[in-house]
């Protein structure tokens, strides 16, 4: 499936495309320098997105038969707004494709399931040292919210976490 115009078309995954999105998440880790830190197999990536209780979602670029990019998100929620909103994971197009237009046609399509479902926002964040990526967000009049820091607990710090509840 192709868009007219040899563009890439985009849809909702589909339980057959779990794989290749694997394969892209893998691609996204690698060229992030983080390699190592990915271990999303197949088997999980496909219960979150088409088990009994879906958690993520995701839309695939799809050219000449093959996906060359995708967007994985989940829901969040805004308690200032009231209301949910979309939180882009990860967004990737193979390197051949990119400035094709499938990576904006991806964001896109989110922001239109933000608007006809009445979300009120979809956020991301970008490695601070990924320029490509900041320059095609900035292209898209994208905010970027530098007076907010990302911190995660994961690991080995996450379990010492854990413990804290027990010790109340």
């Amino acid at each position: 499936m192709t868009a007219p115009g040899g563009r890439a078309a985009i849809r909702r995954a589909e339980p057959d495309d779990v794989p290749a999105i694997v394969a892209l998440v893998h691609e996204l880790a690698d060229y992030e320098r983080a390699a190592d830190e990915c271990t999303v197999t197949v088997e999980q990536l496909h219960t979150a997105l088409f088990g009994p209780s879906p958690a993520v979602y995701a839309h695939v670029a799809v050219a000449a038969g093959e996906i060359v990019g995708t967007a994985v998100w989940f829901l969040n929620f805004s308690t200032w707004d009231g209301v949910h909103g979309i939180y882009l994971e990860d967004l990737y197009v193979r390197p051949q494709r990119r400035r094709g237009g499938e990576g904006r046609a991806l964001i896109a399509a989110l922001a239109k399931e933000c608007v006809e479902r009445g979300y009120s926002r979809l956020t991301w964040a970008v490695l601070n040292w990924n320029e490509p990526a900041i320059g095609f967000y900035r292209a898209l009049s994208a905010d970027p919210q530098d007076e907010w820091t990302t911190y995660r607990l994961s690991g080995p710090v996450l379990t010492a976490a854990a413990r804290w509840a027990d010790d109340r």
